[in-house]
């Protein structure tokens, strides 16, 4: 046999078994499952926590829903949901992501679960609830077998979800200004210092109204998922409180929700998923006085530009769906009236709302002291990131995670682990700003370790 022979043989040999060996080298055919489940509570239920003035479920004016995908086809399936809840804190957080993951197959680190943060709305904290039980002084936070039944609701649907779960090959992404709805805590008083008391109903005062919006991101992002050129899911973020009216004991997905429920009409097909972005000083204060009739002229706000961000939307093909997570430690707030021995002594008062916000300290304190570390995942699509981060996150960090990327579509969501509360930037403790008084509840500083870790989880140069 002469060499040209030869060759031809061998060629033909490499291509009569290229079949079994070339998965390897195929491009990875994604998969995504939807889900939605109910999580709207009975009457009665506490609300907030119960640790404002809020009164317990008296009505139920819209439900509320968790809402969410499983992307699979990548190393390990990953799932991003957020939940018309207030917040989720400590164990909670760690029950919901541990459910989630063992229904879709997964670890819980690759959940990207996130609160959307109306305040009508339950607030879970499951070692808070057993400190009040345990102390028998009353007091609650969460129904235990409520949250229980809205936990395995859910992974119920993530369950049934990925075993129908449809084939993706695009992803796009899209941006729209949001107008006249977010305006920063933080204004200047008539002194010219600092003031931070424009909160979510704040219009109604000339002076507040009257100031600029403040240190806001304007857009809003959505990222949404294809097949060929049919829409699968579409998530839509946007950093403002989502409340046009609270404190009333009706329960609400508020202005985001009837935004999301007008954009779901538009495109019944395509799951329709809202999430808030870092707001933890960003109100529509500016723009909203409590008024209910608010609430719609907000919601149309938002939705004008939920539909503006998905036409103006650019689609690529999905060729890699990575994840990355780092985790970090933070200290727990040791200054007056957050030691222990503050919460103990706290915990045995007579108001409620003081006991609490007490069994919420303490519950944080258990797993700080312990070490337990904040997870922050991304889910990196190559041209896109979603990222998490936990709490009431300052606006300020959003911004930053979109300049240490500015060559690809960063989508920030808030309210991931709220076991801090408020994380603000080191200038908001250097300005005394008032609301990390009674709503945070980790130690100064924590700027430096969170940037830090946004940086390795975003690859930023």
């Amino acid at each position: 046999m002469n060499t040209t022979h030869t060759i031809i043989a061998l060629l033909s040999m490499v291509l009569f078994v290229a079949p079994q060996g070339a998965t390897a080298q195929e491009k990875p055919v994604y998969r995504l499952a939807t889900f939605a489940a109910d999580v709207t509570p009975p009457l009665g239920s506490p609300l907030l926590g119960g640790v404002t003035v809020v009164p317990p479920t008296k009505a139920v004016d819209d439900s509320l829903s968790v809402l969410g995908f499983v992307l699979l086809g990548g190393d390990q399936p990953i799932v991003v949901a957020a939940i018309d809840w207030c917040e989720v804190r400590n164990d909670a957080y760690d029950r919901w992501r541990e459910a989630l993951a063992e229904a879709a197959g997964t670890t819980r680190e690759r959940v990207l679960f996130s609160a959307i943060h109306q305040h009508d709305t339950p607030l879970a904290d499951l070692e808070a609830q057993r400190i009040l039980d345990r102390a028998k002084l009353g007091g609650a936070l969460i129904g235990l077998d409520y949250h229980e039944m809205c936990v395995r609701r859910a992974a119920r649907a993530v369950k049934e979800a990925v075993a129908r779960a449809r084939p993706v090959t695009h992803f796009g992404v899209g941006k729209a200004r949001v107008e006249k709805v977010a305006s920063n805590r933080r204004y200047l008083g008539k002194d010219g210092k600092p003031r931070f008391d424009r909160s979510s109903m704040s219009g109604g005062d000339p002076f507040k109204r009257d100031a600029p919006d403040g240190v806001i991101d304007p857009w809003l992002r959505t990222i949404s998922f294809w097949n060929g050129d049919k829409a699968v899911a579409a998530l839509s973020v946007y950093a403002v409180h989502p409340m046009s009216r609270w404190g009333t004991g009706r329960v609400t997905a508020d202005f985001p929700g009837l935004a999301r429920k007008r954009r779901q009409a538009d495109l019944p097909g395509v799951l329709q998923i809202y999430a808030s972005g870092c707001s933890g000083n960003v109100t529509p204060g500016k723009y909203n006085d409590g008024n209910l009739e608010n609430r719609p002229v907000l919601a149309d706000r938002v939705y004008q530009a939920m539909a503006a961000a998905w036409k103006a939307t650019q689609r690529r093909p999905i060729t890699q769906a990575g994840f990355r997570n780092v985790p970090f430690r933070l200290e727990a707030r040791d200054t007056a009236g957050f030691k222990r021995a503050d919460l103990d002594t706290m915990l045995e008062d007579r108001n409620e709302k003081k006991r609490n916000l007490a069994a919420m300290g303490l519950s944080c304190r258990k797993r700080f002291d312990a070490g337990q570390k904040i997870d922050l995942p991304v889910l990196d699509l190559g041209a896109a990131q979603v990222l998490l981060l936990p709490g009431e996150c300052y606006v300020e960090f959003q911004l930053a995670a979109q300049k240490m990327r500015p060559d690809t579509f960063v989508v920030t969501l808030g309210y991931g682990e709220c076991a801090t509360g408020y994380l603000p930037p080191d200038s908001a403790w250097a300005e005394n700003d008032g609301n990390l008084t009674p709503w945070c509840w980790i130690a100064r500083g924590a700027d430096k370790v969170l940037t830090e870790a946004m940086r390795k989880a975003l690859k930023a140069k």
